[in-house]
């Protein structure tokens, strides 16, 4: 029996995908549909307005030509935790909609130990067993479920001041907010280096839903295998020969 959270995700879903649009071509897969989509973007527009509202919070003296966009400082300030709760509430949609395949699993402990020759290129193809996201993708996912809860917990006491929390209490839910913003923004850094260089073919996977099959059998194989039913190293081979050939079998 699907539990509450599972019903709700599924009718969400099936919600935007009455109303958007998913095409795939002849030797495409399916990889995000409309739902993930909407909740990636919605993640990702709100984490950056936060950044930048929070950046003529925490350095003005540097960056307060951002404040300007906003209003203003003292608009920018009041809009800042705001963009914060869009945020996390949105992340959190996203947290639901993908629990299930950021679990950890053994397949991911084995790509951490070939991770050196996964980022050096060394290896081809991703481990035989990386399912639908792969161990430095789940790293990512449960370091932001992580920062949301700080986010969360620094965020209130801040906003409601030292007349409610006290002084300490604000003055290191500053230094431990600023932190987890720093930490989060490096792994933003490499989520857009992945999606666009590390991993060509990653973003249009978030812009059309669709993917490449030779993407999936690179990055994904298990995956791949999963949703085919083909081995991928044999399909790889597959397409090596027909373009040998000129396209013959």
């Amino acid at each position: 029996m699907a539990s509450a959270v599972e019903r709700f995700d599924n009718k969400a879903r099936e919600s935007f995908e009455s109303v958007g649009q998913t095409t795939v071509y002849r030797g495409e897969l399916l990889r995000h549909p409309v739902y993930s989509r909407v909740l990636h973007w919605m993640v990702a527009v709100f984490f950056f307005l936060a950044l930048f509202t929070g950046f003529g919070i925490y350095l003005p003296w540097l960056f307060r030509w951002f404040t300007p966009f906003f209003g203003g400082g003292p608009l920018s300030r009041a809009m800042h935790p705001w963009f914060g709760v869009g945020f996390v509430f949105f992340f959190a949609l996203q947290a639901l909609n993908w629990l299930q395949p950021m679990s950890w699993t053994a397949a991911d402990s084995r790509w951490m130990r070939q991770m050196h020759k996964i980022v050096s290129g060394e290896a081809k193809m991703d481990p035989p067993d990386t399912g639908f996201f792969n161990a430095g993708q789940k790293i990512q996912f449960w370091e932001i479920v992580g920062g949301c809860v700080v986010y969360l917990i620094t965020g209130i006491i801040l906003w409601a001041g030292a007349r409610t929390f006290g002084r300490i209490a604000v003055a290191i839910s500053y230094v431990v907010h600023d932190i987890s913003a720093l930490i989060m923004l490096g792994g933003i850094f490499i989520h857009i280096y992945q999606s666009t260089f590390g991993e060509p073919g990653t973003f249009q996977s978030m812009v059309r839903g669709a993917v490449s099959e030779a993407w999936a059998w690179t990055f994904h194989p298990a995956w791949y295998k999963q949703v085919t039913g083909r081995d991928p190293e044999q399909a790889c081979e597959e397409a090596r020969r027909q373009m040998s050939t000129g396209g013959k079998p």
